[in-house]
């Protein structure tokens, strides 16, 4: 069986000095002197002359005539700088391109959040990030937790926002908010008049109306309901915080979701939330990104700020 060989590479020739003596030898042509071209390049007289006695067994001619007034090149050597001359200038170019790149890299920002985190948090932090950098161009997206994941791990979010119980397989976190599911009925609800807290097996046996799988509040709903022996069936399942809200004020029936969602409606009396004893419905919001890659430019920026305005409790994993 024949193999097709890869693409051959040819390495530069042992002849070809490196580029900091190529600037040295331009620095000595140019100023007539090696020792003034040593001190413009921050080096010692000894060192530079060591270099480019280096650099010419290397070459294997002489560049430099050396006398009491100065160094000036041979004709080899003025062959020789014109030559690194243009090394040097392309060096130049790519470093300035390179450069770009990475400006242009660092001045956008693609954040993939949790639709609580999107909705009710992201709006501040995205505000400070603009103070802090108003050069950035960010980009947000919202989903549940699972695709919000799923994004960072594939490269199309720089930093992603979480809700649920661990820190999503692939990727490094830390927690920047906690937040408190409520369980919520109408006014005209019955439970909205009940005194005693509802138990977890009462909240397991009635269908509910919840976000879909892959959500965080579903996610730290079925797992603060598991002992209790899980969810019942759902009475209906939205995919979004405002279409809970709705069908929890006009009656459908008891919701779950976050009190960030629900301050102005506890507030007015469109919604109650109902007491539950024996169930944790606290849950941490994480910030994730790839395991082992540190986020970089403004993603670095905008967990600096939330980190600096928040102190949550430290994210631990067993």
């Amino acid at each position: 069986m024949s193999s097709t060989p890869g693409p051959v590479t040819t390495p530069l020739s042992p002849h070809v000095p490196e580029l900091g003596a190529l600037e040295l030898l331009l620095a000595v042509v140019r100023l007539g002197s090696l020792g003034r071209a040593a001190a413009e390049l921050g080096v010692t007289q000894p060192a530079a002359s060591a270099r480019i006695a280096a650099m010419e067994r290397q070459i294997g001619v002489t560049l430099l005539e050396r006398s009491p007034r100065g160094s000036r090149p041979t004709e080899a050597g003025a062959l020789v700088a014109e030559w690194a001359a243009q090394v040097v200038g392309a060096a130049r170019a790519l470093d300035a391109g390179v450069a770009a790149l990475r400006e242009r890299r660092d001045a956008r920002l693609r954040v993939s959040a949790s639709l609580t985190v999107a909705e009710y948090l992201m709006p501040g932090w995205l505000l400070a990030l603009h103070a802090a950098l108003p050069g950035t161009a960010v980009t947000l997206r919202a989903a549940n937790s699972t695709e919000v994941a799923a994004q960072v791990l594939d490269g199309e979010a720089d930093l992603g926002f979480v809700e649920g119980v661990r820190i999503p397989t692939g990727l490094d976190g830390v927690v920047v908010a906690r937040d408190r599911l409520l369980l919520l009925v109408a006014p005209a609800h019955r439970w909205a008049r009940r005194r005693a807290p509802l138990s977890p097996a009462e909240v397991a046996t009635t269908p509910l109306i919840l976000r879909e799988q892959g959500s965080g509040t579903r996610e730290v709903l079925d797992a603060a309901l598991a002992p209790a022996g899980g969810l019942a069936e759902p009475l209906l399942t939205l995919a979004s915080t405002t279409a809970l809200k709705s069908a929890a004020t006009t009656g459908a029936g008891p919701a779950v979701l976050s009190e960030l969602a629900v301050a102005d409606d506890l507030a007015s009396g469109r919604l109650v939330a109902v007491p539950v004893t024996g169930l944790d419905l606290e849950r941490p919001l994480r910030a994730v990104w790839p395991k082992g890659a540190k986020p970089k430019g403004p993603a670095r920026e905008l967990l600096s700020l939330i980190r600096a305005t928040r102190a949550p409790r430290p994210d631990r994993q067993g």
